[in-house]
């Protein structure tokens, strides 16, 4: 089956759900868009996520979905709020949501983990998720250590559900390579954090668009908690005191609140600012429709391009 005939969307593209920024509000300009907008609950209770949604669906009647990060400590709440509110969609992040997909899938939720490694990927086809996002270590915010050409066509050729390619996709040539790995859609961060509608401060727009392709970096890989960011003060003074051995405690006091300093008051030296590696081909504020459509317009031509060259090199 298709990601949009799965889904119901138009194109076969999921916003990344990316914290503190992905709003009720963000996610329905996506949606509304013609791709699958995701409302990030991982800094929310239950009556905030609860309130997103409500504001989402004032703004969309597209589908929509959340994202689910396993280790809020609301979890168990955050769980049932989507069953209550009749969340169509849910994408998880940072565990295995075994435990909570029978009382979705009951509910009719389409459900779909993110997942670092092949083996994750197997146990949740066999759990009953509908698809699965794969997302290597280019992605912005929390990483694993594969990266995303070498990740997708091993779990694509180990499981029988979709796969939809995370990591490193801000273009057509990227969405088009991630279809011949044998992914069946794409989900993107980085490039939507440019968009009009994106609620992040301008110094953190400003700070992705400056960005190449050697301005980010990846902090707390010593915790077991790596996290790709844009290179600051804050991530140079972190991984000092991190490869002098630093405790997991005075590592966390450089972090402590960091992405709110980045969303909120554009702190663009001490704040958390997540992006992945494809920053470096973001080179423009844009309404989120026009980086969608444009990411698709780009994978046709790129596609024409290759069938028109024959691959002559090969």
């Amino acid at each position: 089956m298709k990601i949009q005939e799965l889904l119901g969307i138009r194109y076969p593209l999921i916003q990344g759900g990316m914290a503190n920024i992905a709003t009720g509000e963000f996610a329905a300009a996506v949606s509304n868009a013609g791709a699958l907008g995701l409302i990030a609950s991982g800094s929310m209770d239950a009556e905030q996520l609860r309130e997103q949604i409500r504001t989402c669906r004032a703004h969309t009647e597209k589908p929509f979905g959340v994202n689910l990060m396993l280790m809020n400590p609301h979890i168990e709440q955050l769980a049932q709020v989507v069953v209550e509110e009749k969340v169509p969609v849910i994408t998880t992040g940072a565990g295995n949501p075994g435990k909570y997909l029978p009382a979705w899938k009951e509910a009719g939720i389409r459900v779909l983990p993110v997942v670092p490694s092949v083996a994750l990927a197997r146990r949740m086809e066999r759990a009953g998720a509908d698809a699965l996002i794969v997302e290597g270590t280019e992605a912005g915010g929390h990483v694993g250590e594969l990266t995303t050409m070498c990740l997708v066509p091993q779990v694509v050729d180990a499981v029988q559900i979709p796969v939809i390619a995370a990591g490193g996709i801000a273009c057509g040539r990227q969405v088009l390579a991630a279809f011949a790995l044998g992914a069946s859609g794409v989900q993107v961060g980085t490039c939507l954090l440019v968009s009009e509608e994106c609620p992040i401060h301008t110094n953190y727009k400003e700070a992705v668009l400056k960005a190449g392709d050697t301005d980010t970096t990846v902090t707390g890989r010593t915790t077991g908690a790596p996290v790709r960011i844009l290179k600051n003060k804050m991530a140079r003074e972190y991984l000092k005191r991190e490869k002098e051995g630093a405790t997991l405690e005075e590592l966390e006091a450089y972090t402590l609140g960091g992405l709110r300093k980045a969303v909120l008051e554009g702190d663009v030296q001490y704040g958390s600012l997540m992006a992945g590696q494809a920053a470096g081909l973001c080179k423009e504020i844009k309404p989120v429709k026009q980086i969608i459509e444009e990411l698709f317009d780009g994978c046709q031509q790129a596609l024409a391009a290759l069938q028109k060259e024959g691959c002559q090199s090969i």
